[in-house]
């Protein structure tokens, strides 16, 4: 089901009874684009701590927005064993542009031309694309609405009032008490600019919005102050609506984070950096505020990414690549629970999934986060029962087996796999650092080093001194094999990196040490009194 700025209040109170009723909700996110252009060294690297990492990123996330969030909310049939419901729903997002909000982001051309290749439709996201705002944004529009401080921001905007106010203007002239007349086509929070915009220009109009748009009606001063003091529709009350609606998803996000439901993605970092900054607050300098802000707002996350890796390998299922093919494998005989494993049925409004592959679409990504979740829990139930007898499966038993994957989000490049987000980070398990040595290559640079060992594998590259260069990757395999391959080569020369031994920080300490004691010795002996 696609929901654009349209139908999306009219949805509110089914998409919040769903939620509230769910077991579980899969999520996943379409951005205008992932990682903006740096130089070399805010590239993220292996060699990144999780804050260096966060503090990179964090530009990123900055620079570019969401154009659709899919959600799939799961629930379990109540009477049925094991078998759940999934209502799935794509968002399409446009940041909100209101008064003294007009938002700047930016398109890469790669994530455009990937969603392009998928069908994403640009025209929902940008002409039907729900508005939306985080709690700073909230606060100041609040005060400039409630306050009457506000004003027309773009100058589309202000072109497009003027002619309302020209059009509504020409037809006073002829229109007598009573009269009304129609402006179509003016949907969402933009109908309640316009309305104020024209309640405060023509004293002798009232307006009242309807499905077919804004009705104008020619009243007299007493009818004015009369309904601008007991209408319903009064301005204290239509301000309030105002909000409401130039709120957006922001009011559904609050909805999710009040209902405290386990929220699952894969590979999800990305997707919780951009709800922290679009609907919560702007993403903090601090790594540690950051993974706390995100703990209170959902206290149980879980990535498919994380729980899938560790099970793969002792199953020893193919190689996979993305998330379709995590499920692909799944669905087949290779699960030694596919029989017995969860049935997860289409809603009857969400049914476009049921013959159809839509990847990458974010409703479908977001549906397959779930199934995965499902099935990977009944393989880990299987497992941790053994040849014993199976309990009854639910999710609360579930949960109980996911329990050492909860909060666990897997992280891309950086030199931990993943962020705990209820606790300390795990330490590297990463491959050890390499030490290059160059010989006989003046002037070598950190992407020449790294275009000389493409063709074997990939290293992150980062230069210590001017004919050393540290090498990092995060397969063990990689390491060996360069290692064994240029041990003894007689321009480039691998080992392994000691810190206490190649770092140039304890180089100079020492050489420091080594002159202040010579000094002292020499002190000694030179200040010693003949015997």
């Amino acid at each position: 089901m696609d929901v654009g700025a349209d139908e999306f209040e009219q949805s509110l109170p089914l998409l919040q009874e769903l939620v509230l009723g769910a077991d579980f909700v899969g999520l996943d996110i379409e951005f205008t684009g992932l990682r903006s252009n740096l130089s070399c060294r805010q590239q993220i690297s292996l060699f990144d701590l999780p804050s260096e990492w966060y503090l990179k990123t964090r530009r990123s996330v900055q620079q570019f927005t969401i154009c659709q969030i899919g959600l799939s909310v799961f629930s379990s049939i109540e009477g049925e064993t094991n078998k759940y419901v999934a209502h799935s729903c794509n968002f399409f997002l446009f940041p909100t542009t209101f008064g003294i909000l007009d938002s700047e982001f930016t398109f890469q051309a790669s994530s455009v031309q990937f969603l392009n290749q998928y069908g994403f439709d640009y025209n929902k996201f940008l002409k039907n694309g729900i508005p939306y705002m985080n709690e700073e944004q909230e606060k100041k529009i609040k005060h400039n609405i409630l306050t009457g401080n506000w004003r027309v921001r773009s100058s589309l905007d202000k072109d497009q009032i003027k002619v309302v106010i020209d059009e509504v203007t020409r037809w006073l002239d002829s229109a007598e008490e009573g009269d009304w007349m129609t402006l179509p086509g003016i949907a969402g929070f933009q109908a309640f600019e316009v309305q104020l915009v024209l309640r405060q220009a023509l004293p002798d109009i009232w307006t009242v919005l309807r499905d077919q748009g804004i009705i104008v009606k020619k009243v007299n001063k007493q009818h004015r102050w009369y309904l601008e003091n007991t209408s319903c529709d009064r301005a204290s009350c239509w301000k309030e609506k105002i909000l409401l609606s130039a709120r957006g998803f922001s009011v559904f996000f609050q909805m999710l984070v009040k209902a405290q439901k386990p929220l699952v993605g894969h590979n999800m970092m990305m997707d919780l950096l951009h709800l922290h900054e679009k609907f919560f607050r702007p993403l903090p300098e601090s790594y540690d505020q950051f993974k706390l802000n995100i703990h209170n707002l959902f206290p149980v996350l879980i990535d498919t990414k994380n729980v899938t890796r560790d099970i793969w390998k002792e199953l020893n299922f193919p190689r996979v690549s993305n998330l379709s093919e995590v499920y692909e494998v799944l669905n087949s005989d290779l699960n030694p629970t596919k029989n017995s494993g969860p049935e997860v049925i289409h809603a009857s409004k969400c049914e476009k999934y049921v013959e159809t592959k839509y990847p990458h679409e974010a409703a479908y990504d977001a549906f397959l986060c779930g199934s995965v979740l499902l099935k990977v829990a009944h393989l880990l139930l299987w497992r941790v029962r053994g040849t014993g007898p199976m309990p009854e499966p639910s999710f609360p038993l579930y949960l109980d087996v996911l329990a050492p994957y909860m909060n666990q989000v897997n992280l891309i490049r950086a030199g931990v796999p993943k962020i705990n987000f209820s606790g300390p980070d795990c330490p590297s398990i990463r491959p050890p650092i390499l030490l290059l040595h160059v010989r006989r290559w003046p002037e070598v640079s950190e992407q020449q080093v790294y275009w000389e060992f493409q063709n074997l594998c990939k290293f992150d590259v980062r230069r210590l001194s001017r004919s050393q260069f540290l090498l990092l990757t995060n397969k063990f395999k990689d390491a060996r094999s360069i290692l064994k391959e240029y041990r003894g080569h007689p321009t480039l020369q691998v080992s392994l990196y000691r810190y206490w031994r190649h770092s140039p920080n304890i180089n100079c300490l020492l050489q420091v040490c080594g002159v202040v004691t010579t000094w002292a010795l020499l002190a000694l002996l030179l200040g010693r009194p003949d015997l």
